[in-house]
């Protein structure tokens, strides 16, 4: 029976809180069965500050948006192709060159050696086939005059042939040494520029190197290249066949272009899509005169592909996630009423609404954090609206300039709905504080003893 009854008195006391808390709650924020604080805005009469925008319509580009990796339109790894000791680099890195400019040179006196031996044996074989000649013209007079053997003239003519097939040999050789003396100067095979040196001079290279010594790349134009999703492949080929080959460059914000006034060109779809990732490849070339755009860069890469024709849009901040899709605050009589809208598509800047909005309606781009359906409003541009979560004299100075009371005032008239409220300790300390204080030569005013009851008089102090 007794531990009966503290079970009861422990609920009774759990009621009685809850009831407590709800009628705290119901006197604090209103009882107004709507929710979302709208019950303590109307109560209050205070107008959330706001700004707007205007629906307008117009025409807006459908775009494809991708990250791309830029690539040299050439690239080349000068390396040797001769053995030997690398003796002049005639570049410096970093430095622009054109081609056939001679960028490093390898040691040549063997070279050299090779070649004046090949110049000097086709000389020899050369002076051979001359006197062979010679030779040849005399053992024909005279087998023809029956003054020398047929078999004589026919041998010496066989061996005409034989030195002349040797001068080609030599020829041939010749050239060979002097292709191999030219590989010791090596010249760039493209316009580009230098990048940074693998050998430093001195060194013995081979052929058979894997190592370069220095790339050079071709920097104007230059390639970019991004994959798109099969889905939207058909959308860049129709573009293609309008004409509409433009593609821009963007930088990491995805707004601003590396190279304004300068975009590229589409000038390749891959041949095949990959079936791994279901993406087809794109390159497009760009100019590149400024060298904004640099080889293993990774871009933001915009292609237009179409434009919709009077298109309504607005702010993309005004737009607004909803558990029945997105929606948007439209101001109707200085109130905000929430509408469900069907979005197209959407960028930083702006959202294009294919229903549930028309040109010249007005919709709200801010204050959204004390906002709700039917909530009243007022429009501000010049101050900044309020923002959300702020403290609590944002909140009273929002109010104030709405009409409402402050904050404490609130409460107080809440508090003292039954009857006048007392002055609080702050209230007593300004009066202290008005009070005239004694200046010199002046006398202290007596103190007041205890008061004997409500309008009684002073009773002087005791001499």
């Amino acid at each position: 029976m007794i531990a009966l009854s503290r079970k009861t008195i422990l609920i009774g006391l759990c009621l009685a809180a809850v009831a407590g808390a709800a009628y705290w709650w119901s006197g604090r924020y209103g009882d107004d069965p709507s929710g979302h604080g709208e019950g303590r805005s109307r109560r209050l009469g205070q107008e959330i500050p706001v700004r707007v925008a205007v629906a307008r319509a117009q025409d807006v580009p459908v775009t494809i948006d991708a990250i791309g990796t830029v690539q040299a339109l050439n690239t080349a790894t000068i390396r040797t192709q001769v053995d030997g000791r690398l003796v002049a680099l005639r570049v410096t890195e970093g430095e622009d060159v054109k081609r056939g400019e001679i960028v490093a040179e390898i040691e040549p006196n063997l070279y050299q050696a090779q070649y004046d031996q090949a110049v000097a044996k086709k000389a020899q074989d050369e002076a051979n086939l001359a006197n062979a000649r010679i030779d040849l013209v005399r053992y024909e007079k005279l087998a023809a005059s029956n003054y020398g053997s047929q078999q004589q003239y026919m041998t010496q003519k066989y061996l005409v042939a034989q030195l002349e097939a040797l001068v080609k040999t030599d020829q041939a050789l010749l050239d060979s040494a002097k292709i191999t003396l030219g590989y010791c100067k090596i010249a760039s095979p493209i316009d580009g520029r230098v990048g940074i040196r693998n050998v430093d001079v001195g060194n013995i290279l081979h052929a058979s190197d894997l190592l370069g010594i220095l790339n050079i790349a071709q920097l104007k134009p230059i390639y970019v290249v991004f994959v798109i999703p099969q889905e939207k492949l058909l959308s860049v080929q129709n573009a293609l066949a309008r004409g509409s080959k433009k593609v821009t460059a963007l930088g990491p914000d995805n707004q601003t272009e590396l190279d304004p006034g300068n975009p590229g060109e589409v000038t390749a779809i891959d041949n095949q899509i990959d079936q791994q990732t279901g993406t087809a490849k794109i390159k497009a070339t760009f100019a590149n005169q400024s060298l904004k755009l640099w080889p293993g860069q990774f871009v933001n890469v915009r292609m237009v592909v179409d434009t919709l024709k009077n298109a309504v849009v607005v702010p993309a901040t005004a737009i607004r996630p909803g558990p029945s899709g997105p929606y948007v605050y439209l101001l109707a009589d200085g109130e905000a009423i929430t509408r469900n809208v069907k979005v197209g598509q959407q960028d930083e800047n702006i959202a294009v609404i294919a229903s549930g909005l028309k040109g010249g309606d007005t919709v709200l781009t801010s204050g959204f954090g004390r906002l709700s359906d039917g909530a009243k409003v007022r429009i501000v541009s010049d101050e900044p609206p309020v923002a959300e979560g702020a403290g609590d004299k944002a909140r009273d100075e929002a109010g104030a300039n709405a009409g409402a009371p402050p904050r404490g005032e609130r409460r107080r008239n809440r508090d003292g709905r039954a009857g006048a409220s007392a002055p609080g300790p702050s209230e007593e300390a300004a009066a202290a504080r008005s009070e005239p204080k004694p200046g010199a030569g002046q006398r202290a005013p007596e103190t007041q003893g205890s008061p004997v009851g409500a309008g009684s008089p002073r009773q002087p102090s005791a001499p």
